[in-house]
């Protein structure tokens, strides 16, 4: 069922769907299996619920989240009203300001996929007596997953990609977040990306053991070792930024976040070449522009100019693709203000597309002003002009 036919479902069906949910007789349709890949390599299973379930699950979160979000740590930030990714990455610079220069850097091995279902129910029910809300909500946690056509029940885990499983991982996670702040460390959380800062790489080593048995005796969980590690804030990006080095941290775009815009921009300009550059220019500036909005927290101009004129550069490439050949090249060079010798010299030169997109012939007919004139947004005066707003 997709989403459009929803409506229409629910004022057919919604008596006997809301008989069945007060009874304790409704059970889940099965989940949908969707993989997709993480940022640091490998992929990451997602469960999509149908539309009914969806709805379900979205009702249940409302009412769940006024009675947990006030039992949550002031150290949670991921997926709580009023809280932000923002918020968790200035908190994780005042820690390293403070002095608490070394990081520990905590990976949950498939956290979404461990999930203990007695341990989650036993948290959860602490709070909820409701016997049918509570047998509802294991049920989601038991929903069969389809991949490639194939059937299995989860015995573990909750399914990533629902309305409720936020608000779960929160619920069991909070336990590590009040385990943390009864040993006084500092540390910050966003879902399931954690750092505790320390005064030592001697300290934090301990740190991370306790935290192992914590987590595999109380939680159940398994700390990835592989991918956790103690080591300079600097050295550690955490939700897509990095710090440097100085007394009072300045935060930047982490490498890899620069890299995965690029990936993304470079997917949406693979079929641009049969497209108007008013319609390419549509395409990527959404992307462009939320981007912008996400790290509007760096502090580091360089690589900001470095993404836009990257972004110029393939959109040049774009349009000397276009023009195909030498003669388009030459005629659209002269009525871009090139002189006549130069634009033929430069049609015919030999060179690929993308050298030629980066050459002065081309920055000279496309400069940047050309490209604010069409509406390409900027990352850096989007940045800029977001900062003056706040």
């Amino acid at each position: 069922m997709t989403v459009e036919y929803l409506s229409g479902y629910v004022k057919q069906y919604w008596p006997i769907l809301r008989a069945r949910l007060l009874a304790g007789e409704y059970h889940p349709q099965g989940v949908r299996a969707v993989d997709i890949p993480k940022p640091k390599g490998g992929t990451r299973q997602l469960g999509i619920p149908g539309v009914v379930d969806r709805l379900i699950q979205q009702a249940l979160l409302q009412q769940l989240t006024p009675i947990f979000d006030p039992l949550f740590s002031d150290h949670s930030y991921g997926f709580r009203p009023g809280r932000s990714a923002h918020q968790a990455i200035e908190i994780a610079r005042a820690h390293v300001a403070a002095g608490h220069r070394w990081c520990v850097e905590l990976d949950l091995e498939r956290f979404f996929d461990r999930v203990n279902h007695d341990v989650l129910m036993a948290y959860v029910a602490r709070q909820i007596e409701d016997r049918c809300v509570l047998t509802l909500i294991r049920r989601y946690f038991e929903a069969r997953t389809m991949s490639g056509g194939l059937v299995s029940r989860r015995q573990e885990g909750t399914p990533q990609g629902s309305p409720l499983s936020p608000l779960l991982s929160n619920i069991l996670l909070n336990e590590l977040d009040r385990e943390l702040e009864r040993r006084g460390h500092r540390f910050v959380r966003y879902a399931d990306d954690a750092n505790i800062y320390v005064r030592s790489r001697r300290a934090g080593e301990r740190v991370m053991a306790g935290v192992e048995r914590f987590l595999s005796q109380r939680l159940k969980l398994t700390l990835n070792r592989e991918k956790s590690r103690v080591a300079r804030p600097w050295a550690c990006d955490y939700l897509g930024y990095g710090m440097s080095w100085h007394q009072q941290p300045r935060l930047r775009v982490a490498t890899m976040s620069l890299g995965r815009l690029r990936d993304r921009l470079r997917i949406l300009l693979r079929h641009a070449r049969g497209c108007k550059m008013a319609t390419v220019i549509e395409r990527i500036n959404p992307v462009l522009r939320g981007w912008a909005g996400y790290f509007k927290l760096s502090q580091s101009k360089r690589p900001l100019e470095e993404i836009d004129g990257w972004v110029r550069h393939k959109l040049r490439c774009v349009v000397w693709r276009q023009w195909k050949r030498p003669s388009t090249r030459a005629r659209n060079l002269i009525r871009l203000g090139l002189g006549e010798a130069r634009a033929w010299k430069s049609a015919v030169n030999g060179r690929g597309p993308w050298w030629n997109s980066a050459a002065p012939h081309m920055n000279q007919a496309l400069p940047r002003k050309a490209w604010d004139r069409l509406g390409l947004v900027s990352i850096l005066n989007t940045i800029n002009r977001l900062n003056r707003i706040a």
